[in-house]
């Protein structure tokens, strides 16, 4: 059975996409301790460069673009470049993604379309200007979901909507796919510490507390949870797995994380965070 070494990955070529920063990060220097070549990209040109520096400081190969992921052109100019540089294409994560809480009457339709244009429109142009530049066969295509993909949630209809298209536009992609050797797979953390969306659910100690009190786990997890998933579905321990969204969460989608009744609406949103 294969264990997890630095040079586990040792030649391996991953693009992720939203990798400047969170959990995305996260996985690109998890990848990178195990041998990984990354490619990153993200909208702000600032980010991007100092993930790449983060990266290089650690001892990884990294280089990254600002490309907005609802750009297909600018995704496949990224992609090329990475192939250009190194070659095929081994890994794909595909985690960019934008959120904001609104009930539904209170976000305009363009408020709606920009969470749909960024998580899902953005996963398909990340994976379908992919395919071209994957190693076939034997490429790992993995994309970030979330819990609210399959349980719905408050003042998150637009972020539900576009988990959920995630989550199927993996299982068809897999079916699709699997032919060429290419396997496609998403993760659906859970609540982790030290980002931006978890400062943004749970201000304050109390609410964090009454968070954690209903994670089955009791606490929330780490990047490197998610990392290490993302590493395993990398490898050939994991090369029978298909077309599966994996929960990383705790046990939190087991148990109603929220309010029975919905609370005071959020002031209505206007805008796309």
């Amino acid at each position: 059975m294969e264990t997890f070494t630095p040079q586990l990955l040792k030649g391996k070529i991953a693009f992720i996409a939203g990798g400047s920063s969170g959990i995305n990060l996260g996985i690109a220097h998890g990848l990178a301790a195990a041998g990984a070549r990354i490619s990153i990209i993200s909208r702000r040109i600032e980010k991007v460069d100092a993930a790449v520096a983060e990266l290089r400081a650690a001892g990884g190969e990294a280089m990254g673009l600002a490309v907005d992921v609802r750009d297909y052109p600018g995704v496949e100019a990224a992609l090329r470049a990475t192939h250009e540089a190194w070659g095929p294409i081994d890994v794909i994560v595909s985690g960019a993604a934008g959120n904001f809480l609104a009930p539904a009457i209170g976000m305009s339709a363009n408020a709606f379309k920009t969470v749909i244009d960024i998580d899902l429109l953005g996963t398909f142009n990340v994976l379908r200007a992919s395919y071209e530049f994957l190693r076939r066969p034997g490429a790992s295509v993995i994309s970030i979901t979330a819990g609210q993909a399959v349980n719905p949630s408050l003042f998150q209809s637009h972020a539900c909507a576009a988990k959920a298209g995630i989550n199927m536009l993996t299982k068809c992609l897999a079916l699709e796919w699997g032919p060429a050797g290419v396997r496609v797979n998403a993760i659906a953390p859970g609540p982790i510490k030290d980002t931006e969306g978890m400062a943004r659910l749970t201000p304050t100690p109390e609410s964090e507390a009454a968070l954690k009190s209903v994670i089955p786990l009791g606490d929330y997890g780490e990047k490197r949870d998610i990392a290490d998933l993302a590493l395993f579905l990398c490898t050939d321990s994991a090369k029978y797995i298909t077309g599966a969204i994996l929960d990383c969460d705790g046990g939190s989608s087991l148990s109603r994380i929220g309010p029975a009744r919905a609370p005071e609406a959020p002031a209505a949103a206007t805008g796309s965070r």
